[in-house]
């Protein structure tokens, strides 16, 4: 099958080099000339991913049209900031080809899941989600990894898991779009505070209680918009969980160890030369929060450590010293 790939970061080129590997036509598109030259050249993608080299078989191309051009499929592999306009993109060309989205996160200002944005701009695309705990590095070395996907119709969730199986890519099928997207999107927030906190020099302990109750948040969160509670126990939930909070490999965990270690959020991101997806999505989850009453403590005080200039002890003191609560405390706000 033809695939065109809307990105070349490090996930993108990291789907890439997998479809390409299983025997799909691969063509990648990105707007960045530079890179272009670079891939066609030398067939690596310095900055993005280490010790990595293009199958000589995928096309790289700087429009969007030829990248899409009879495509079978379509993989959004942009930051969630550029979903939208990638999407409107492809509804230029015409296209109705499925897309198959890689992007974890929640859109500014209106707050809609990616699903959602879909809808709005192609909705006579199936969208796919492909999500759950899979760092590029380790996709790209073809070190085990186990993902789902997940769509309205089973159908397009079937076909996508065909797509991307591969000996050292294991996929399932979902059939929760909310709690797969809330999940992938909200884990990064605890990741940043996971980062935070070993940072600040705090230990095991901390971290541990850190991404169990931000799983809370999570749940909470994601119930009151209608997600499956099981979902969240599966790999778009504790899974992404557990790598991103736990590895190096994770922007979030980097961005908010710099915090801790008392950078500024601009230095931050600066150091960290990528997209951290949980820096805007701290403040999107924060104000879908306030608008909708939930109450999310954690999500709370990164938020007031980010954008109210909070010192992070003085964060992480005033959770500890929130009232005291029975540990199976109700999930569902009714």
């Amino acid at each position: 099958m033809k695939i065109g790939i809307l990105g070349c970061g490090s996930w993108g080129s990291a789907i890439a080099n997998l479809l390409a590997r299983i025997g799909h036509e691969v063509h990648m598109y990105t707007r960045n000339e530079k890179q272009y030259a670079r891939i066609q050249s030398v067939g690596d993608n310095p900055g993005y991913l280490e010790d990595f080299a293009f199958d000589p078989t995928i096309q790289v191309h700087l429009s969007v049209k030829e990248a899409i051009e009879g495509a079978d499929g379509i993989v959004l592999a942009v930051p969630t900031g550029a979903v939208r306009a990638t999407m409107e993109a492809v509804a230029c060309e015409g296209s109705k080809a499925p897309v198959i989205n890689l992007a974890k996160g929640l859109e500014q200002g209106s707050h809609l899941r990616l699903s959602q944005v879909a809808k709005e701009i192609l909705p006579d695309s199936p969208y796919i989600v492909l999500s759950g705990p899979s760092h590029a590095e380790e996709v790209a070395k073809l070190m085990p990894t186990t993902v789902l996907v997940c769509a309205e119709d089973e159908k397009d969730a079937l076909w996508a898991q065909d797509l991307f199986t591969y000996d050292s890519f294991r996929v399932y099928v979902q059939d929760d779009m909310i709690g797969v997207e809330i999940g992938g999107a909200l884990k990064n927030i605890i990741a940043l505070g996971a980062g935070l906190s070993d940072g600040l020099g705090y230990g095991d302990n901390a971290k541990a209680a850190l991404m169990t109750r931000g799983l809370t948040e999570i749940q909470r969160l994601g119930i009151v918009l209608g997600a499956k509670p099981i979902t969240f126990q599966g790999l778009s939930g504790i899974g992404d969980l557990i790598v991103t909070c736990t590895s190096v490999h994770s922007r979030n965990w980097r961005f908010g160890n710099l915090i801790g270690k008392g950078k500024a959020a601009d230095a931050a991101i600066e150091e960290v030369g990528m997209v951290v997806e949980g820096y805007k999505t701290t403040k999107a989850c924060y104000e879908l929060s306030r608008e909708l009453g939930i109450e999310m403590p954690i999500t709370e005080k990164l938020y007031d450590v980010l954008y109210r200039e909070a010192d992070p002890r003085q964060a992480v003191l005033d959770l500890m010293q929130r009232p005291n609560k029975h540990e199976n405390e109700k999930i569902f706000l009714l």
